[in-house]
């Protein structure tokens, strides 16, 4: 169940082990990331990283997070070197079978043993930057809020999606260890605080969604669709349009809820999740990503919509 290889300090006295080799490492030729480069400095925050099959992200994650002496990998039983290389890396690794992200964060948090009372949440396509860690040093010694949103910047074909990738948008990723805890809702999660006590952070995480291929985009996007259907069938009684919230700009997690439930009422949602995405928010100044991105939400959306006839159809015993 539990598999652990730690030696404090171990990740900062000797460079990365020979498990690591350049190979493990996705190059980007035109984004000038180097890791290797950072200057790091060691910070009192745990971070808690969640894995399946992902040996081909692995190795950058685990490289933007070296000022931390408290990693702890969550893994849903990879079948390829993911627990191997987070091993070799210096992190703790707990192996839960995934039911939803909530769940396998919260088991995260409850079984992790962390070290330190700040955790940083990260998926394993996910880097933090240099002046991110600096944000997040600087919010852990200051203690104001008891968790912070942080919003990530989509990469796709070699740059930043800068208008379709729908930047900034949040996730309550940074917390009180004990405070913050998650709830799940569709294929995502939210958090159980009040919003008096979530602040927002201006640093950005990066966020290689399309590192495995736009296969393994479109299958983990089926998942989803199917999550977002039964989410929308099981609170559509419940549901009620917060206008309000629509011109919240200063709460962006609020408004961003509230435009999702308006949008799951309006027709022709496919169509218009591409007119959105496309003209409003001017994802034709992205070029050809930008074009291919929006085209794949639109055909999300599309997936989502079907997933709610076929339920509502076997719901009332008709013939697919």
């Amino acid at each position: 169940m539990v598999g652990c290889l730690w030696q404090p300090g171990a990740v900062h006295q000797k460079a990365l082990p020979e498990v690591l080799t350049s190979n493990d490492r996705p190059q980007t030729a035109d984004f000038n990331f180097q890791l290797s480069k950072f200057q790091h400095f060691r910070v009192n925050i745990s971070v808690l990283i969640l894995t399946r099959n992902e040996e081909l992200n692995l190795a950058r994650c685990l490289d933007s997070v070296k000022w931390s002496d408290d990693v702890l990998v969550v893994d849903s039983f990879s079948t390829d070197r993911t627990v191997e290389l987070a091993r070799g890396w210096g992190a703790r690794v707990l192996q839960n079978h995934f039911v939803d992200f909530a769940s396998q964060r919260n088991f995260g948090l409850a079984q992790g043993n962390l070290k330190h009372d700040w955790v940083l949440h990260l998926d394993a396509d996910e880097v933090v930057t240099p002046e991110l860690q600096r944000e997040l040093a600087g919010r852990a010694a200051d203690g104001e809020k008891e968790a912070y949103r942080v919003a990530s910047k989509m990469m796709f074909q070699e740059r930043w999606l800068k208008h379709s990738g729908l930047y900034p948008s949040y996730q309550v990723r940074f917390g009180k260890r004990g405070r913050l805890a998650f709830v799940q809702v569709g294929h995502g999660q939210r958090e159980n605080l009040e919003p008096a006590r979530v602040g927002t952070l201006r640093e950005p995480l990066l966020h290689f969604s399309f590192s495995k291929g736009i296969a393994d985009w479109v299958e983990r996007h089926n998942r989803y669709s199917t999550a977002e259907a039964a989410h929308f069938l099981e609170t559509a009684g419940a549901q009620i349009i917060d206008w309000p919230g629509i011109v919240a700009f200063n709460d962006p997690s609020r408004r961003r809820r509230a435009l999702k439930v308006l949008f799951g009422f309006l027709p022709c949602r496919p169509a218009l999740r591409f007119f959105y995405m496309y003209f409003v928010r001017l994802g034709f100044l992205d070029g050809r990503p930008g074009f291919t991105y929006c085209r794949l939400l639109a055909n999300y959306e599309y997936m989502t919509v079907l997933k709610i006839h076929e339920l509502r159809w076997r719901k009332n015993r008709l013939p697919l």
